[in-house]
């Protein structure tokens, strides 16, 4: 009798049920997606709003906004690939607060020293940037930080791209047909071994009886 080769079976099966459900979560990603990127671009129509006191949270992003620096407390630079550095402020907001940080452009100068002493800023809601690493965001996530991309650029910098949702991929629906093809090329690769597989079997029964 004929028989399936049991933990080899049970092994491909496995990694076929988890492709499949890796499909099906970027099915659901795509969901979760689509709302995401309906309420940013909900949020572009809008009226300006109040810089959040506590900015956490991905409900404000690309909403218009303003706010007053009384001070800038302190000065950083973020990479901006072939743009150059985007120039950080973290601003002081009053005696008490949290504060805020605005990116007022653009420089090619990692060491540009700015003179700006604070004031208004009007500008778009954007994430800020996150060092944290792909491991600990997959594990243990940090709230989303927010800041204003500034209008206007300090002098000696280059306006900052405003931020938009359209720039936002949703890929999940591609990632989701390819699991499911690799699940249906898994199985269908394993039938062929298994089937070139069991007629040896045969012919070697065969043939032993043959001799017999």
């Amino acid at each position: 009798m004929k028989r399936l080769p049991v933990v080899p079976t049970i092994l491909v099966l496995l990694a076929v049920a988890a492709m499949i459900a890796l499909g099906v979560w970027q099915l659901q990603r795509k969901g979760w997606k689509e709302a995401k990127l309906a309420l940013y671009a909900r949020n572009v129509t809008l009226p300006p709003v109040a810089f959040p006191q506590i900015p956490v949270g991905d409900d404000l992003l690309y909403r218009r906004t303003s706010a007053f620096c009384l001070q800038p407390t302190r000065w950083r630079t973020e990479g901006a690939g072939g743009r150059g550095w985007r120039l950080i402020a973290e601003c002081r907001t009053g005696a008490e607060g949290p504060g805020f940080a605005v990116e007022l452009g653009l420089t090619r100068d990692v060491n540009f020293k700015p003179t700006w002493q604070g004031g208004k800023v009007t500008g778009v809601i954007a994430p800020a940037p996150s060092h944290q690493s792909l491991i600990a965001g997959l594990t243990r996530p940090a709230p989303m930080t927010l800041m204003i991309i500034a209008d206007t650029p300090l002098p000696g910098l280059v306006a900052s791209p405003r931020p938009s949702p359209q720039a936002i991929p949703n890929n999940h629906l591609a990632y989701a047909v390819q699991w499911f093809i690799f699940a249906a090329l898994a199985l269908g690769i394993y039938a062929i071994a298994l089937r070139r597989r069991l007629r040896t079997d045969g012919a070697l029964l065969v043939r032993g009886g043959r001799r017999r």
